[in-house]
């Protein structure tokens, strides 16, 4: 299958440079509106005129099991279920692509018999074929691997190719293939299983990623430096809903056979200079552009900063890239609604960010814009978050964006909204393409809504795109910078948990728009000022850019609300969160942002149990345009 997508042939104009917690929300059969339905914003959309031609296809796969869940391939069966082909990985040679994959039906005996569970493949981006007669070959099937190694982390996070082509990061571990003083690279005919080793990443004296007692990971959702030597990770407890970055390089213990994780750094600091908020002169407030890590995500081509998501915007979560010396931040996608899962090209001049902008979903509550994210420091980033799924549909759109203006568009304009795409993107390494995975979000899933059957091979649920961009020439990559092992954060240590940053003292406090008029902010504490449980902001003839105007008023709390699950005595963090809004938007676009009179309140549930429930209502209007929450359990 070929799509072909924005056949114009202008570039991007590349202008100047200017905590957040993914749990998601329930399945619904809505169609998505199309992306001309989405709130207008100037600053993230990129003219017709402007884009770069996009031509999309479907990249080869092994065949999907059978019904009869018996699979007779000589190289293996996909299973058919939702998220079976999982998340594509970069390699060093723009030919290849790593897949993480759920192989299904293998037979209990035989040279097959390999190919059966979560594993890795290299798949071919160039129409060539291995050895084998296919596209792609599996670099894990039937490797000898100790406990160390955590199976279930071969699908995601993304396999990852060291800069010496000789090794691969996969699982919780590196992968390397050669006999007898010769290494070969995997796609070398020569890597055979019997030549590979895969051999674990501890941190703390325990394998990454292995659960405590308590269900805490020991390292997550670790990402790969450039220089291959850094890997960017965080640590989650769910009880409380805190993450934790952390940044370490690799090496090698040579006596223990295993890798470590050395010189780690905890990527917060409780200094000012690093928070959102900063008090100066008494009472004057100021945004603060610096430490915006929150959930890290990845890192920029040369390696020099750490890629996360934060609020640019109120109620909208934004893609932020925060040098690792200095820990300034600078924001790289613009009203993103909620962006997650993205990769910077090697070449350093394109984002490929997951956003929820276009598909409709975060309108009601993201897209008025020229609101500052004050009352985002009284904790709703979660459940904001949360909405971005309704189940096994995710609303993240692939968003081709100029990380230098946050500038982008949808790649994918107009192709059918069942299918949404999943995980982390993956360019190719001369910066030409980009491989992501999509998933059908009806079809196989838990629930009993069922929006359509798959038409795919065998009635799988997944499927590996690849898109080309015609217009963008072959380029080498950046090459990775020194990164220091002494941060902008604290220095970890495994005898103490990290100093947590402390919130804007409880007061009232005065924030003056950059263009012009101000912000009357009342901030509130618990008693012992290490959280805050609620924002309230009048604006008055507010601006930062001059062309969005902002007046009114909004406050958010941390509240009890029986009917969602949160009764009196609940933990703060897992409280529920109420808006009360009447904003008003004039200038460029006019339009409002009101609750009803009641407020708009959501509970832990859009974070924990993937399911939307929200008491109240809220709804925003651009330009006579209303856009109204989703509906409870959709």
């Amino acid at each position: 299958m070929i799509m072909r997508v924005r056949r114009t042939r202008r570039r991007f104009t590349r202008g100047a440079a200017a905590t957040a917690l993914a749990l998601a929300a329930a399945l619904s059969c809505t169609q998505l509106p199309a992306a001309a339905e989405t709130s207008p914003d100037a600053d993230t959309d990129t003219a017709t005129a402007d884009r770069p031609r996009v031509d999309i296809k479907q990249l080869p796969v092994p065949p999907t099991v059978p019904q009869d869940g018996k699979c007779t391939h000589p190289t293996g069966c996909v299973s058919a279920d939702w998220s079976g082909i999982g998340t594509p990985g970069p390699a060093r040679d723009p030919r290849y692509v790593f897949l993480g994959l759920t192989y299904a039906g293998a037979p209990d005996s035989g040279p097959a018999s390999v190919y059966r569970g979560n594993q890795v493949l290299v798949v071919r981006t160039d129409g060539g074929t291995f050895p084998n007669g296919e596209a792609w070959k599996c670099v894990t099937c039937g490797v000898t691997r100790g406990s160390d190694i955590d199976t279930s982390q071969l699908v995601y996070p993304p396999a990852n190719e060291l800069p010496d082509r000789k090794r691969v990061l996969v699982s919780n571990g590196i992968l390397e293939c050669g006999a007898d003083g010769a290494e070969y690279a995997v796609t070398d005919p020569r890597c055979t299983p019997a030549k590979t080793r895969i051999t674990p990443i501890y941190w703390n004296d325990k394998p990454l990623f292995q659960r405590d007692e308590q269900g805490v990971n020991n390292g997550r959702e670790w990402r790969l430096s450039p220089d291959g030597q850094h890997l960017l990770f965080n640590v989650v407890d769910f009880k409380v809903l805190s993450i934790v970055p952390y940044v370490g390089r690799i090496a090698y213990d040579k006596e223990k056979g295993r890798y470590h994780l050395t010189d780690v750094s905890v990527l917060q600091n409780p200094s000012a200079a690093y928070q959102p908020m900063v008090v100066e002169d008494g009472n004057q407030l100021r945004l603060n552009r610096a430490g915006m890590v929150g959930e890290p995500r990845g890192w920029t081509a040369d390696g020099r900063a750490t890629l996360g998501i934060q609020s640019l915007n109120s109620d909208s979560m934004d893609a932020w890239a925060t040098d690792l010396a200095t820990g300034t931040s600078r924001p790289v996608t613009r009203n993103a609604h909620y962006t997650d899962p993205m990769q910077m090209s090697p070449n350093g001049r394109w984002l490929l960010a997951e956003e929820v902008n276009g598909s409709g979903r975060l309108d009601f509550i993201s897209g008025l814009p020229g609101v500052p994210p004050l009352t985002a420091q009284a904790g709703t980033a979660p459940y904001v978050s949360g909405i971005r799924n309704n189940g096994n549909r995710r609303f993240f759109s692939p968003w081709l964006v100029d990380p230098a203006t946050g500038r982008g568009f949808q790649i994918n304009a107009g192709s059918d909204p069942n299918w949404n795409i999943a995980a982390d993107p993956a360019w190719l390494a001369d910066s030409t393409a980009v491989v992501y995975t999509e998933n059908l979000a009806c079809g196989a899933n838990p629930t009993p809504h069922r929006c359509a059957d798959s038409t795919e091979p065998g009635g799988r649920n997944s499927r590996l795109m690849l898109a080309r961009f015609p217009d963008f020439k072959p380029s080498a990559p950046v090459t990775p910078a020194p990164v220091p092992d002494t941060t902008w954060g604290q220095p970890y240590d495994p005898d103490k948990a990290p100093e947590q940053p402390k919130p804007v003292p409880t007061g009232t406090y005065t924030l003056r728009g950059k263009a012009q008029g101000s912000a009357t902010v009342r901030v509130t504490n618990n008693s012992a000022g290490t959280q805050t449980l609620g924002i309230a902001v009048d604006y008055r003839d507010y601006s930062d850019d001059g062309t969005h105007i902002i007046n009114g008023t909004e406050k958010v709390e941390h509240v009890s609300n029986t009917d969602l699950g949160c009764t009196p005595g609940t933990a703060t963090a897992l409280a529920c969160v109420k808006w009360t809004e009447d904003l008003t938007l004039s200038g460029r676009h006019t339009g409002t942002k009101r609750t009803g009179p009641d407020g708009f309140t959501l509970g832990p549930a859009a974070m924990l149990k993937n399911e939307f429930q929200a008491v109240g209502t809220l709804t925003t209007t651009i330009d006579g345009t209303a856009y109204r929450q989703p509906a409870n359990g959709s």
